[in-house]
Order: structure tokens, then sequence, then C-alpha cells
């Protein structure tokens, strides 16, 4: 059976979720998604875009490297992560990611009265969460600091929004609003051969414009491809450790099997002359498991 050649990128992918969402001359597209996301609740007008790499701790050197990294004319800031499998403490590594634009927000030697802006954290997970605390049949879910006896809000200035597109399964047909639309475009832009009219809203012109791989350079063309098998490697890894996780306990069996996977990966990529930064953040390694691969 021949294969088809795709037309348009995978949001999926490290590559095209970036090239969508995390360059200043698609900043639109990512402004139109988050104002889907936050139906009317948060009005982002416009965005900066900030180093997602140049964000460091003086005292212990641990730095955070973000998919996308922006500031709102307000001065809120947001993280958006696209996450393609379940990392051990990932709900951990969220909250210290978070600490990161909230600690920079400190004036260097001046007074301070500690006010702060807003923060949020954006994670769009290809897989299931699986987290008692949230509502099963929802896809996206809400996280804010609260009493546990009254359940009022607390503290409203740090937000976490997790959305499992994995769990989202809607044809064309059934697409209603615009946050559908995109969720739809994260999950199945690359399965499209043309473009679909229930995507034909003004927005999505620049989309398709940006995703058609026939537009690419050679040398965009090489990245994505990269991006691409790093991607399908990380969804193997997945299926390899639930077998190994059947025979050998699933918790511990799904451990082993991502470590091994994660190293082969890593390999791969750096083989590919994919960035270190770019390796450990995809694959969860640490700088010290990094150097020795490259040993």
């Amino acid at each position: 059976m021949k294969q088809v050649e795709e037309r348009y990128i995978s949001l999926l992918t490290d590559f095209g979720f970036k090239r969508i969402f995390g360059s200043a001359p698609n900043k639109d597209l990512l402004i139109c998604f988050l104002n889907s996301l936050f139906n009317g609740r948060q009005v982002v007008k416009d965005v900066k875009y900030l180093n997602p790499e140049n964000v460091g701790d003086i005292y212990t050197d641990r730095k955070a490297i973000f998919d996308v990294y922006c500031e709102g004319e307000n001065g809120e800031k947001f993280i958006v992560e696209m996450q393609n499998a379940y990392q051990t403490y990932f709900k951990d590594r969220a909250l210290f990611y978070s600490t990161f634009p909230v600690r920079e927000q400190a004036p260097k030697g001046s007074e301070w009265d500690f006010k702060l802006n807003h923060v949020y954290t954006i994670a769009l997970l290809n897989f299931n969460m699986n987290e008692e605390a949230f509502n099963k049949e929802e896809i996206r879910h809400h996280v804010q600091l609260c009493d546990t006896a009254t359940h009022k809000i607390f503290y409203d200035k740090l937000e976490f929004i997790y959305v499992e597109i994995a769990k989202f399964n809607k044809s064309l047909d059934e697409l209603e609003t615009l946050y559908d639309k995109w969720l739809y475009a994260l999950k199945n832009l690359y399965k499209l051969t043309q473009r679909p009219k229930a995507l034909c809203d003004k927005v999505f012109d620049r989309l398709f414009e940006e995703a058609e791989i026939a537009k690419f350079t050679p040398q965009e063309q090489r990245e994505y491809e990269a991006s691409k098998m790093a991607y399908r490697d990380i969804k193997n890894s997945i299926d390899t450790a639930k077998r190994e996780g059947k025979e050998e306990g699933l918790a511990e069996g799904m451990k082993k099997g991502m470590e091994k996977r994660n190293l082969e990966i890593a390999r791969k990529m750096l083989a590919n002359g994919m960035n270190a930064a770019t390796v450990m953040e995809i694959t969860g390694l640490s700088e010290s498991q990094l150097q020795q691969l490259k040993g």
C-alpha cells in the first residue's frame, strides 16, 4: 500500500508546535488560540515573545526551557507547552516551571512591594493524565489555589490549565466553537490533504499557509523530519513500555521501558544535529546523562 505523503505538518511535534505558536510572525495564531481557550474569562489582545531558554536561577543554576513563553500587554506571563508523554513528577515540573516567571518579576536593586502579574501555565497533553482530582469526562481542567473548606479562590494570579487533547474525538461535522476547531487542528492537521470547510475561518488562513510542507526550505524540511522522528520514537516508547508493563507490573515496566527508550531517542536526536537543550526537554534526560551518550 502506497504511503500518502503529508501535506501539512503535525502540531504535535516540537518543530510544528513552535513554528505555529512560538514565532512572532504567527503571534495572531497564538492569540486566537489563547482567547478560544479562555472563552472570554481573559482577553488577550497582544503578546510579546520572551526567550524560552533564557530563564535561570542564579542560586541553583537550574534552567527552565519552555515551548512558548510570552507576555501579555498587561504584564501577564504565559507558558504554553505541548506534552506528548507523561513524565514522572509531571505536576511538580509544571509548578517548578511556573516559579521562574514569578521570580523574574522581582526588580533588581530597588524597593519592591511584591505585587505580581498573573502567570498562566497552559499544558496541552497528548495523553490521558488520569488525575484523581480531575473530572474524567472533561478535557479542559482549570487549577488554582483555593481554600479546601470553602472551595473559594485564595490566590487568582497563578493558574494552571491542562487540556487533554488525546481525549478530543469530535469529527469535522461536530465542531461548534473556535476552541473545538483549534483542538481538532492540534490533533489532526497532519492527516489532512486539503483544507476542510469547517476550518475556513479567516484566522486559519495563516495556519494552513505556515503548515504547508511544500513551502519549507531544505533546512526546515530536515528539522521537521528530525522532530517528527523524535515524536514517533516517543509514541513508540510508550507502546513498548506498556507491553513491558503488562509482564512485570505496569508502573515498574513503564518506568524501565521509558528510560531505555528515552536514551535511544536522545542518541538519534543528537545524531541528527538537534541541540542538547531540546533533547533534554523532549526526553526528560539530565545533562549528565546526555554527556554520557556523547562520550
